[in-house]
């Protein structure tokens, strides 16, 4: 009987290595070669506009829950934020060095620039050290970013599909925490806030992630 279930077990682990194997080898993609100039400039700026990144800028309070429990209030005047996770609940300096954060500190600090990322990333398409450039795709235009500096994670690449009116509609991920490139994640439930426009829904292959209580203060 014992030896009948592991060898059931043995031929259930196999079955989801197969499948997990054929899922990488037929979803996988390689990192495009895109093409930098004026006409990724362009791309960004549309987007931005789009958006109305002026107006993020402006914005002094960013509060909102991201899945998992994860609360913050983002002070955006002072680069500080309120991080809030079990039964933790503290304001990180922003300001500050990561290394002189505290094993907790940095935990949260890692929290908030992936769960923040989620929502702002449309933003910092010009952020120092990121490389931008076309790459032609369906649906819309591909505006590819790289980050090579900064963060957590950086030679993080993502590619935007960017509609008509320059909202981003999806985008392409090549990141070291995710083994499969080139993974598709819409950017929908577009709300507008203080006249700066946000996605709050995302949707994969493999999981959806809502943001909630998204509020914000001039």
């Amino acid at each position: 009987m014992i030896k009948s279930i592991l060898k059931f077990l043995g031929i259930g682990l196999v079955t989801l290595l197969i499948i997990g194997f054929l899922t990488y080898l037929f979803m996988d993609e390689s990192l495009p070669n895109g093409v930098n100039g004026q006409a990724a400039e362009q791309l960004a700026d549309e987007m931005l506009s789009a958006l109305n990144k002026p107006a993020f800028d402006s914005l002094k309070l960013i509060t909102f829950t991201y899945p998992g429990g994860h609360s913050y209030e983002w002070n955006k005047a002072e680069n500080k934020v309120r991080v809030q996770w079990d039964k933790n609940d503290l304001v990180l300096d922003m300001n500050q060095s990561p290394e002189d954060y505290s094993v907790l500190e940095y935990q949260a600090y890692e929290y908030f620039l992936n769960d923040s990322f989620w929502l702002i990333a449309p933003f910092k398409v010009r952020d120092d050290g990121v490389i931008r450039s076309t790459v032609e795709v369906e649906g819309g235009s591909g505006l590819l970013v790289t980050y090579t500096s900064g963060g957590v994670t950086p030679g993080d690449s993502y590619l935007w599909i960017i509609d008509e009116r320059g909202f981003p509609t999806a985008w392409k991920l090549w990141t070291s925490n995710v083994p499969l490139g080139g993974l598709r994640t819409s950017w929908g439930g577009w709300v507008e806030k203080g006249g700066v426009w946000f996605s709050t829904f995302h949707a994969s292959k493999f999981i959806d992630l809502e943001i909630k209580d998204l509020e914000v203060e001039y």
